[in-house]
């Protein structure tokens, strides 16, 4: 069902207007989600890139953590630290 047919089910302009609304504010949330989601995604390779670059090895364990992590203010530690991490045990810190 598209938005207009959805809308139009609603009797009163009030009601419709009250419709557009929380579809409008569903999309909203949804973006913002999505860009959430992509700046971990893109923080988490970053980091397993950078460990690769510098031949840190991670263990499938540590990789699985890595990429289980949706704490963005811990990812961009976790970055920093690789910048200069000797082995990946100095990433947790």
């Amino acid at each position: 069902m598209d938005d207009d047919t959805f809308v139009k089910q609603w009797g009163s302009e009030q009601a419709r207007d009250a419709a557009r609304s929380a579809l409008a504010e569903g999309r909203a949330e949804g973006r913002v989600e999505g860009r959430v989601e992509g700046r971990v995604e893109g923080r988490v390779e970053d980091i397993l890139r950078i460990l690769a670059a510098r031949r840190v090895t991670v263990s499938p364990g540590e990789r699985t953590r890595i990429q289980n992590t949706t704490d963005i203010a811990q990812l961009d530690l976790w970055f920093d630290r690789a910048l200069t991490a000797a082995t990946a045990e100095d990433l947790f810190g």
